[in-house]
């Protein structure tokens, strides 16, 4: 799995954050004690997790994962900690779960802010004396585990609101890795998408190496990327799919808003003779003036991004205004 990822390019990169990120994980690898990995949804927490026990004295055993997210609280104990039969309804026979699995190894619990506070108690007796009780048992088992766990969500904040143990945060943060969001790696984009671009030619039967246009290829760097790595991944082999030529010219953001799904409509003559002669039937006085102005500039933004395919230089151009006068209305509304 391992050796898979670093084939589709996901830990590239050369950028300053990118590389000040993996000096510091492979420091933290030699130090066996649990880390906590902070970051944005898509970015890569588990490749991180995994790279950790890859350079740990660790590697030779299990790599074990978790997302407490998917699962109903009621079975994340017996998943983590395992059951004995007829520890409850359906459970039919004796079950191991991810602790003893990952003995010797490494545990990646993603999405720990998740936890019920009751499980969140049993790992905390883990993490101190290696000892645990599986569901229906009355007799401890002994682990020697390596616990790493990630978030998106602001434990501290959870702590104070009584959802996550204090005492529990305190272990699992030893040290805390946070991931940079791939806004804050311009210099890494490209380089990703031109290996996602590669990788998904090759699925595809291509012989040639996709290549994006400068225009492609600004609005590539110009994009925000809200969904970070995942995302860039799914936008590059989209585009490499759609496109009949290995010049990938055209890159569509969002399957659900592209232009091939948004016209923007030009008004009509009634409404521009509306509005030069000011009729007031046209006009809808229950929304404020100033509200009606910024979703108007809202919808224009968002057109103009849409038809420009996210170049905001022509998107400018689109509205008429310049680049500097654009840049202060992205920044007003942000990413629409």
């Amino acid at each position: 799995m391992e050796a898979d990822r670093h084939s589709r390019g996901e830990v590239i990169g050369s950028s300053e954050a990118f590389l000040a990120f993996q000096e510091k994980l492979s420091k933290l690898a030699r130090v066996d004690r649990p880390v906590l990995i902070i970051g944005e949804r898509g970015c890569g927490k588990e490749l991180a997790a995994s790279r950790l026990h890859y350079l740990s004295k660790r590697w030779k055993e299990a790599f074990i994962a978790l997302n407490c997210a998917t699962f109903p609280q009621n079975l994340v104990e017996s998943e983590l900690f395992g059951h004995e039969p007829g520890a409850f309804t359906g459970a039919a026979g004796k079950r191991l779960g991810r602790f003893e699995l990952a003995d010797r190894g490494t545990l990646f619990l993603d999405e720990i802010g998740n936890m019920p506070c009751e499980v969140q108690r049993k790992i905390l007796r883990v993490i101190e004396y290696g000892v645990f009780d599986p569901v229906g048992s009355s007799s401890s088992r002994s682990v020697d585990v390596r616990i790493i766990a990630a978030t998106n969500a602001d434990l501290p904040a959870l702590c104070t609101e009584g959802k996550f143990m204090h005492d529990l945060l305190d272990r699992l943060s030893f040290e805390v890795l946070t991931l940079p969001p791939l806004r804050e790696r311009k210099n890494d984009i490209l380089l990703l998408a031109n290996h996602f671009a590669a990788h998904m030619a090759m699925q595809l039967g291509r012989s040639d190496i996709p290549q994006f246009s400068s225009s492609a290829s600004e609005a590539l760097l110009e994009y925000p990327w809200p969904g970070n790595i995942r995302e860039c991944k799914n936008v590059v082999e989209r585009s490499v799919y759609r496109s009949d030529s290995s010049m990938i010219d055209h890159i569509v953001f969002n399957p659900f808003s592209s232009e091939e799904h948004i016209s923007v409509k030009e008004p009509s003559v009634e409404d521009k003779t509306a509005v030069c002669s000011g009729r007031s039937d046209q006009v809808d006085l229950s929304v404020p003036l100033e509200k009606a102005k910024t979703d108007l500039e809202k919808r224009y933004l968002h057109a103009s991004l849409i038809k420009a395919h996210y170049n905001q230089k022509k998107a400018a151009s689109l509205l008429g205004l310049t680049y500097d006068q654009f840049r202060r209305l992205y920044r007003k509304y942000g990413p629409v």
